[in-house]
């Protein structure tokens, strides 16, 4: 699975260039161009870091984050801007940024520090997620296992498990299902993800997917 990353930058040059280098990488990078359009993304989407440009339209970066951090979302984040007194630096990380990056930059330095802070955040975490008494899921390696056997999933399957396991006991609203387990040219349909449902359902217990009526869904996470 690919690390996804938020770049928030309004220069169009510079936010190509960062998305190309990264991609290059092997990072999904999704961009926004003002602040407002990167709440919505956030909102939409389940990032792995942010990447933040302070002086940007509608709301400037420390704004974003600061509004992020205010619905309990602690995705890392980086700011990235010119700004270069004492008092930007403290507003920054006030506003809860894990690091803080002046232009000029380099690519590659920016993406030590990406990588840094990724490596953190999985060596934080647990790897094994346990869905019930006999059936555990691996983040790092995508494997299910259930009663200590390997579980085949297709790809629209494993990212739809990872999605519902990093957002236990919360309504997945359709429109984001599809955002993060469609790629942008994929076509997707409410029939084709009702049927990964149902495969999932049949591995894990149908009272572990919830369905609410023309809303979305939820994963019963005890």
């Amino acid at each position: 699975m690919k690390i996804k990353l938020l770049l928030l930058e309004d220069d169009l040059t510079l936010s190509e260039t960062v998305i190309d280098y990264f991609e290059e990488q092997g990072f999904d990078v999704v961009a926004a161009y003002d602040g407002q359009e990167a709440i919505e993304l956030v909102y939409e989407n389940s990032f792995d870091l942010l990447l933040l440009d302070v002086n940007v339209p509608e709301l400037n970066g420390f704004e974003v984050l600061q509004k992020i951090r205010q619905e309990e979302n602690n995705t890392p984040a980086i700011f990235i801007t010119s700004l270069n007194s004492m008092e930007s630096l403290e507003e920054g990380f006030r506003s809860g940024c894990d690091d803080y990056i002046r232009k000029p930059f380099e690519l590659k330095e920016l993406l030590l520090r990406v990588q840094t802070i990724i490596k953190r955040e999985y060596s934080n975490k647990s790897d094994i997620k346990k869905i019930c008494e006999n059936i555990e899921f691996d983040l790092i390696s995508n494997e299910l296992k259930k009663d200590g056997e390997n579980v085949k999933l297709n790809l629209k399957e494993l990212k739809l498990l990872k999605l519902f396991l990093q957002h236990p006991n919360e309504l997945l609203v359709h429109d984001r299902i599809y955002d993060n387990v469609w790629e942008y040219d994929e076509e997707y349909s409410d029939n084709s993800l009702r049927t990964y449902i149902k495969n999932l359902r049949k591995i894990l217990g149908k009272d572990k997917i919830v369905s609410l009526k023309k809303l979305g869904y939820r994963f019963n996470q005890e």
